[in-house]
């Protein structure tokens, strides 16, 4: 990201959302309002979107924004009935699950940098959505502050379980500060929890995926936010069991179609590039 601006990146996912709730059937992700926290101008560009409804590349990206926040929302709930009432939302850019948050008790602290930020202030008050007295909000830039210090401002407590979702931030940061996060995570009482994000390196995808893997790179790219950091999935899984994670889901491609897109239920992910992945503090179960 550049210095003083908000993330562009963060303003075409928001749209794939929206895109979401509007051209695919059924739905795997439901956001009522994704669409409203849009910039009139960019829900007027999802709206007349009708090449990327069929395109088929542009409906598996879609689909994988989509998928990854059904999964971090899903993950949450579990989390919730281990009694975690902290919920972080690492890079939270348009996300907004804060404002439809169905847990009672449940505090959602937005973690993001402060151009973006503002620029979500700005777009909750233009569309006339409230912001609860659960949220909290942490203005911190994952390559020069500290998250712990931001969650502390922001009444955060290291000593209470928490659950942290880190959906499209992890590929943009370097191995340094990504680790220092997780390590961070990794200080947190039991039951805690964390699902993100990543890409397999692009050596390591096959030729199809590698030409869609680079079309999207040299488009986030141009923004000012480019891919920086990338795991094999073994190593990655070993590296988090070192930290202390004893519990730890890791979904390819192929396994995420098979647990929400399968029998009809609308557009399959190809390609092996992005998974998702939750992992746990505990092994214990909700």
């Amino acid at each position: 990201m550049k210095d003083g601006q908000r993330s562009r990146t963060a303003e075409r996912v928001a749209m794939r959302r929206a895109a979401h709730q509007i051209f695919d059937q059924p739905k795997v992700f439901e956001d009522p309002l994704a669409l409203r926290i849009l910039s009139d101008e960019a829900a007027a560009e999802v709206r007349i979107g009708a090449g990327e409804s069929v395109n088929p590349w542009a409906r598996g990206l879609r689909a994988f924004v989509a998928v990854r926040s059904r999964f971090a929302e899903e993950e949450l709930a579990r989390a919730v009935a281990r009694g975690v009432r902290q919920y972080v939302v690492l890079g939270a850019g348009l996300d907004t699950f804060a404002y439809r948050n169905p847990f009672e008790n449940l505090l959602v602290y937005e973690v993001d940098f402060p151009e973006t930020q503002a620029w979500k202030h700005a777009r909750l008050e233009h569309a006339g959505i409230a912001i609860p007295d659960s949220v909290r909000f942490a203005a911190v830039d994952f390559e020069k502050h500290s998250l712990a210090d931001g969650l502390a401002e922001a009444g955060f407590s290291r000593d209470e379980p928490a659950f942290f979702a880190w959906l499209g931030v992890v590929p943009y940061l370097t191995r340094e500060a990504a680790f220092g996060t997780l390590r961070f995570i990794a200080g947190q009482p039991q039951d805690s929890g964390v699902v993100f994000d990543y890409a397999i390196p692009p050596e390591s995808m096959g030729l199809t995926e590698r030409m869609a893997f680079e079309f999207l790179a040299s488009r986030v790219a141009r923004a000012g936010e480019p891919f920086r950091l990338f795991f094999e999935p073994e190593q990655l899984r070993a590296e988090l069991r070192a930290l202390g994670f004893s519990e730890i889901e890791d979904l390819d491609s192929a396994a995420i179609s098979a647990r929400w897109f399968g029998q009809g239920q609308g557009q399959p992910l190809h390609g092996r590039a992005g998974r998702l992945l939750c992992a746990w503090l505990s092994t214990g179960s909700a």
